[in-house]
């Protein structure tokens, strides 16, 4: 159990989000950075869409009110627990009465907090992510705020030194600086159902301009700023179906990227859709940084998505294999 001592807005408990839902006009959801929150459940021998705590802005501070494991991941930062430093993408272990101190990013825009046996909070349609223009989810459907307490499971220390991964954008170190797989300005799009509306000019911009995300962007959307991006004639459109990833155009031609917790119906213009296994990377982008579109095809999308799977598999098998913490450990 954790005492929440210091915190700013818009921090939530978050999991993998509430799917199945949209057909009640509820929106998914869920972390920002998945490919995070699945990382620190990996380490904590927990179920993948167990729930943690989202924090987009510092500072952010909390105290141990028991003996427990916990671990974070995401933005590279300042974090301390009782005053020592920790490295970014931690499991540890800490004690009755020590503080987490979360002072600042130096490489992302968010950071996750986990618990062993997750954030334990009520479920709501399927899910405990909170959604806070609805007010439901999470704790009582609102960001945390001081004095809010939250539970988790008290657990034997196993490792008390603790242990680290390897973020994933660190693998175009590994390998190849031009490999666009886990570069964050590059994120790969899908040609949507109205991409050939637009004229070819704005098209060639689209695909080829660095585009700034501004201010204006939050769990909902993504605004971005760059050329106009016209369509050849003006279109009347019906609300339809949209997902988090789809690229609406409104009529002053600025991109608007939909995120996990856009409505779950629109009426702009599509001209795309960022994959799935890309939307971390927009979540680990700070405002003012600027991202590159890159247009592949369905097939590329599925193997992208099946080397998220094989670098989370790959992350289970090394943990189990140094550790055994997977399904063992953390329950002796």
């Amino acid at each position: 159990m954790i005492e929440i001592l210091e915190t700013a807005p818009l921090v939530t408990v978050q999991d993998t989000g509430r799917l199945g839902a949209r057909k009640y006009g509820v929106g998914t959801g869920g972390a920002m950075d998945d490919l995070a929150l699945k990382s620190i459940n990996l380490m904590l021998g927990d179920p993948c869409d167990s729930a943690v705590i989202e924090i987009p802005l510092l500072p952010f501070r909390v105290r141990f009110l028991r003996d427990t494991h916990f671990a974070i991941a995401g933005a590279s930062g300042h974090a301390t627990l009782n005053g020592a430093a920790l490295p970014a993408w931690w499991c540890g272990y800490a004690r009755q009465g020590q503080e987490l101190v979360l002072k600042s990013f130096q490489d992302g825009a968010r950071c996750y907090l986990g618990l062993k046996g997750g954030i334990d909070v009520p479920t709501v349609l399927g899910s405990k992510s909170t959604q806070l223009r609805g007010n439901f989810g999470g704790l009582e459907g609102r960001y945390l705020q001081k004095g809010d307490c939250l539970a988790g499971k008290v657990t034997k220390a196993v490792v008390s030194e603790g242990f680290g991964l390897v973020p994933p954008w660190a693998q175009t170190e590994e390998h190849n600086e031009e490999d666009i797989a886990w570069r964050r300005d590059r994120v790969r799009v899908i040609a949507a159902a109205e991409h050939d509306l637009f004229k070819p000019e704005a098209l060639d911009v689209f695909w080829s301009h660095n585009w700034q995300i501004t201010s204006q962007s939050d769990r909902y959307g993504y605004r971005l700023k760059g050329p106009e991006v016209a369509l050849v004639e003006p279109v009347e459109m019906r609300s339809h179906g949209i997902v988090p990833g789809v690229i609406q155009i409104p009529p002053n031609g600025q991109p608007i990227i939909q995120m996990k917790d856009a409505q779950p119906t629109g009426g702009y213009p599509k001209l795309g859709t960022v994959i799935s296994a890309d939307i971390w990377k927009l979540a680990q982008t700070p405002a003012g940084h600027r991202i590159r579109f890159v247009n592949i095809r369905y097939e590329d999308a599925a193997d992208a998505t099946r080397l998220h799977e094989r670098y989370l598999s790959d992350m289970q098998r090394d943990l189990e294999m140094c550790f055994g913490f997977a399904e063992r450990a953390f329950n002796e």
